[in-house]
């Protein structure tokens, strides 16, 4: 048994000038401080803080090592045996009770929001449609929840995530809401993560960010000049991407995340499938779209990549092009600034041009209304939108209107063409001759 010294005030001083113990010896200096504590000597100088007392479930006393010298500060060895005295006197053994919270505290960590959102991403989120973009919007808006256990967020931490994202892009608030309120939902249902309530339970899209809008936006036809001159400014693959939005009436993403094999220049239709469609997966059905010459050639203008699965990509085809609201901003400022120069060229106040505010999806909505000006049918219209036709119609008639969408988009395609690339003012048109 080691030779105990007598009761000394420890000090880091007295820990210093304390000397080795005799070769295959050792000896302790207790701190007359705090009973039971004191620091160890080897014969190579080693100096260890220990705590000897009869643990709880033992008949005698025992040793105990609280950390070495000097890793561990005094006052920080002599405040931990100060805490072990009380367990001690509370009938806890010291080395269960730090068992226990190192197994909590690593319970803890991997509860925390960014280790349990990741399980989310992989299991849940990769398989969607939208996954990448649900994936991207928590990514980017959730930062400040990262390193917190998903137990003690509050509603208010989310009330103050949506109400400053409400202040810039009220749809994207909404959007953000709903994929946070279906990341607590699927946590509570894995039953592994120590959360049975949602703290987005009592939060309503509706209070929180406002009644959502109906969307009524229309480009005017000099906005539809704007924006084609816009994009054709941009480079691959924003450019391209954006005149098929105007060409075919395809959602952002279904152009975007096109892949290689979708294009068949031999049948000339654009393939896309059922997986990247709007609806729920039982639902969603593949979408035709005919490659008329303008849609070939907005394909044909793509570099051929020779990895990857995508064609509109910044990575050589491995990953599908994000487009956010960088991008969209550059086209609103090229837009402006053509609107300007067309109200300066017909002698307007260009200190009044506007650019009211439009999204992505308002491009489907004037592709729409000009085919309803072009007198083609609803049913038509609808097809192109790849709108699910209502009631039984939408159950029995799988007819997929491939022709008369051809039709449609050539009609389509002669008006975008007529208000994008307008005849000069000094030719005159003939009207044709019997």
């Amino acid at each position: 048994m080691p030779k105990t010294d007598h009761r000394v005030n420890l000090s880091d001083r007295k820990i210093q000038s304390l000397k080795p113990a005799a070769k295959g010896a050792r000896y302790q200096v207790m701190d007359s401080e705090v009973p039971g504590f004191g620091v160890r000597v080897t014969d190579a100088g080693v100096r260890t803080f220990i705590f000897r007392t009869r643990f709880p479930g033992s008949t005698n006393p025992n040793r105990r090592e609280i950390g070495r010298y000097p890793v561990m500060a005094l006052a920080e060895a002599r405040e931990k045996a100060r805490q072990w005295r009380i367990m001690v006197k509370q009938g806890i053994d010291p080395a269960v009770e730090e068992r226990r919270q190192r197994a909590a505290l690593a319970a803890q960590q991997a509860t925390t929001f960014g280790n349990v959102v990741e399980d989310w991403f992989k299991e849940k989120v990769s398989k969607e449609r939208q996954g990448d973009d649900v994936e991207r919007n928590v990514r980017f808006n959730c930062e400040a929840l990262w390193k917190r256990p998903i137990v003690d967020i509050s509603d208010a931490d989310i009330r103050a995530i949506i109400k400053g994202k409400k202040d810039v892009a009220p749809a994207a608030a909404r959007n953000l809401l709903g994929n946070i309120k279906r990341f607590f939902s699927w946590a509570i249902e894995q039953g592994t993560y120590s959360i049975a309530a949602s703290p987005c339970d009592r939060l309503k899209a509706t209070k929180l960010i406002g009644k959502k809008k109906r969307g009524n936006r229309i480009l005017s036809d000099d906005e539809l000049f704007a924006l084609w001159r816009a994009a054709q400014r941009e480079k691959y693959p924003f450019r391209e991407v954006y005149q098929l939005l105007m060409l075919s009436a395809v959602r952002l993403n279904e152009a975007a995340q096109a892949g290689k094999s979708e294009p068949d220049p031999s049948r000339k239709i654009w393939t896309i499938p059922a997986e990247r469609m709007k609806g729920d997966n039982d639902e969603a059905r593949p979408h035709a779209v005919p490659m008329i010459p303008s849609i070939v050639a907005v394909f044909d203008a793509v570099p051929k990549f020779k990895g990857g699965p995508y064609l509109f990509s910044t990575t050589f085809g491995k990953k599908p092009v994000h487009i956010g609201d960088v991008v969209k901003r550059r086209l609103e400022k090229r837009m402006r600034r053509t609107l300007k120069a067309l109200a300066r060229r017909r002698g307007e106040d260009v200190a009044a041009v506007t650019l009211p505010r439009w999204t992505n999806h308002d491009i489907r909505r004037t592709v729409r209304s000009n085919l309803s000006r072009l007198k083609v049918a609803e049913e038509v219209r609808e097809a192109v939108l790849a709108h699910a036709r209502p009631g039984i119609k939408g159950v029995y008639d799988v007819y997929d209107y491939l022709d008369e969408k051809r039709e449609a988009l050539e009609l389509w395609a002669a008006r975008l063409r007529a208000i994008t690339s307008p005849a000069p003012d000094n030719v005159i048109k003939f009207s044709a001759m019997a």
